[in-house]
């Protein structure tokens, strides 16, 4: 509908110093390349019949999870979500459960639940969550090549570049890999993927020539509509009337100003593989494999590039309070070999971002703030709880074991998490938190 999709991933030019020459890096003019490309199979017609809402069903893989008025909604990888009644977190109820195939992320806005679904865009009606009408559905409007499996559980293997060629998304779906190493001039690898490799791309604006640190990272100022909140895990962000989607290499972008009829707008190719999006006032903060990407929307059709930190491969998800940005990094598994830990960068100059303080962890996945308290998910070692006024010397507060966790959602008054199939709850203390209600979807 919108694009052809070859998928590649920015890599950083690489220099090497002349010994014969006065002059600074020159770059090379070939190298060789890890190529991973897909091996595919059809992607058969049930799409096209993959939402319903049913009764609660026990919960098969634990997904991301998403705080919407007096509801949490529970992604069930690949399957669609499950539907919490929480106004009371004590004791929160099942109530039901939204089918929807391909599904990884969903984002609410005045009753409208946008969700993607095998690279389409699906918008729910949720204003009398009982009676949900039938879906709307753009059709390819996002790409997720990684997530159409059809059941099948695929591992990125570690590689440069994933090139998917003439792959046909809205008929295949990826099922394995086939990685290969290729010795490429610079020539042929901008024939073969667009773009030259030695190339570091830098847009112009007037607000990127005159950021502000301070001021361009200000928190956002509330908004006067209803809109959910998800975890540091997300690839969905709503931002005024537009959502954004983040893929493996682009923003996409739509207009929500209409609710019930999104508009899809031009896409923007990104400097990295990104994973995870988060936003503080008019700044987007892009988490993925290889770096941390910081965008300025305040022309919101049109983010433009600020800069990037690049850290070691590994999973990356970031949440931004104030002048820092924390970062998890995951290492020692597919996403990449990395020291697992917590990496504190200073935006005080946005254009330079630093790395501030770095703390060894043991296998991170996502994390969150409130106030003075910063919450990790630190994988089979628990949730972690940290006073992190002053983040060159952060405090552990506590440190809740023998629980396998995923993702945190700080709400005003409680903290949700999410671990294997459960979803736990916390209330606030001053100096620390404690354990409300546990709720298994087993």
């Amino acid at each position: 509908m919108k694009k052809t999709l070859v998928f590649v991933l920015f890599v950083a030019a690489l220099g090497f110093i002349s010994c014969e020459e006065d002059k600074d890096d020159i770059l090379p003019d070939s190298r060789d390349y890890l190529i991973a490309t897909p091996l595919t199979t059809a992607l058969t017609a049930f799409k096209e019949e993959a939402v319903s809402v049913t009764e609660p069903v026990a919960m098969q893989e634990s997904g991301k999870i998403y705080a919407y008025k007096n509801y949490v909604f529970v992604n069930d990888v690949n399957r669609g979500f499950h539907i919490l009644e929480n106004s009371d977190p004590s004791a929160p109820k099942n109530i039901g459960f939204i089918k929807l195939e391909g599904n990884y992320d969903i984002s609410i806005k005045d009753d409208r639940l946008y969700a993607d679904s095998y690279g389409d865009l699906v918008v729910l009606d949720i204003s009398d969550i009982e009676n949900i009408p039938p879906a709307k559905r753009i059709k390819n409007a996002i790409y997720q090549p990684y997530t159409c499996t059809v059941g099948f559980d695929v591992a990125w293997p570690h590689a440069d570049f994933y090139d998917y060629g003439d792959m046909d998304f809205t008929k295949e779906a990826v099922i394995g890999w086939e990685v290969k190493t290729e010795h490429l001039s610079n020539s042929e690898f901008e024939d073969r993927f667009g773009y030259n490799p030695n190339a570091v791309y830098y847009e112009d604006s007037a607000a990127f020539n005159n950021l502000s640190s301070s001021d361009a990272a200000a928190p956002s100022a509330p908004e006067t509509s209803t809109t959910g909140q998800g975890g540091s895990l997300a690839r969905f962000r709503i931002v005024g009337d537009y959502l954004y989607a983040v893929e493996w290499s682009s923003i996409n972008i739509f207009d929500i100003s209409n609710l019930d009829s999104p508009k899809t707008l031009q896409e923007v190719y990104t400097n990295g593989a990104i994973e995870t999006i988060y936003n503080q006032g008019d700044i987007l903060f892009l988490g993925g494999q290889q770096g941390m990407y910081i965008y300025d929307i305040s022309s919101p059709e049109t983010p433009i590039y600020i800069s990037e930190f690049i850290h070691g491969t590994a999973c990356d998800p970031v949440v931004v309070d104030g002048d820092y940005a924390y970062v998890t990094l995951k290492g020692d598994t597919w996403c990449g070999n990395t020291e697992s830990g917590l990496y504190i960068v200073n935006l005080k100059d946005l254009k330079n971002p630093v790395l501030q303080k770095f703390y060894p962890l043991n296998g991170p996945n996502g994390l969150g703030f409130k106030d003075d308290k910063l919450f990790i998910c630190d994988g089979s070692d628990g949730l972690k709880v940290y006073d992190k006024s002053n983040v060159d010397d952060l405090k552990l507060l506590n440190h809740f074991k023998d629980i396998v966790t995923y993702d945190v959602i700080p709400l005003q008054n409680s903290l949700l998490m999410i671990g294997d199939k459960v979803l736990y709850q916390y209330k606030y203390f001053d100096d620390n938190i404690r354990l409300l209600s546990t709720f298994d979807l087993k």
